[in-house]
């Protein structure tokens, strides 16, 4: 099957088989469980909240330093397939009033993406290392994160 794109000459269309498969990717069923493992991670900041007292969603929105919508959207854990990016967890580390548990999570979450247990490839994990803020990590853990080191 072909992709129309008008304007195009024939030899400049793609086919949907150009496209990468999941085979490529780790496989279906290793990268869905990759994603919902990273589902489950970012799930549990939530649960860290509420031990800490944030149990409304605006308290936790104060708390996190993100808009309301952002904060329920990541919450639910249904952010994005390729979860949080640098700049959230940038945004989050800065919120002065940050739990330490809150935190914690973060800085876990955040050294098993760089280490890619989430499935993504080298190129996106060293760009998502390369744009953590050095303000939030101290040397030796920025270190550690920035060899993105494969966990098995």
């Amino acid at each position: 099957m072909t992709i129309d794109t008008p304007g195009k000459s024939p030899a400049t269309l793609r086919t949907i088989t150009d496209a990468p498969s999941l085979q490529e990717y780790g496989g279906g069923d290793v990268l869905a469980k990759k994603k919902d493992r990273q589902s489950r991670k970012i799930r549990q900041f939530r649960g860290a909240l509420v031990e800490a007292g944030f149990v409304t969603i605006d308290a936790q929105s104060k708390v996190l330093g993100l808009a309301r919508s952002t904060t329920w959207a990541i919450l639910k854990g249904k952010y994005k397939s390729s979860g949080l990016s640098a700049t959230i967890i940038n945004r989050i580390l800065k919120a002065p009033r940050l739990p330490s548990a809150v935190r914690a999570r973060i800085i876990e979450y955040v050294e098993e993406k760089a280490a890619g247990l989430y499935g993504h490839n080298k190129a996106q994990r060293l760009r998502f290392a390369s744009r953590l803020s050095s303000k939030h990590f101290g040397d030796a853990q920025l270190e550690k994160i920035m060899r993105l080191e494969p966990v098995a």
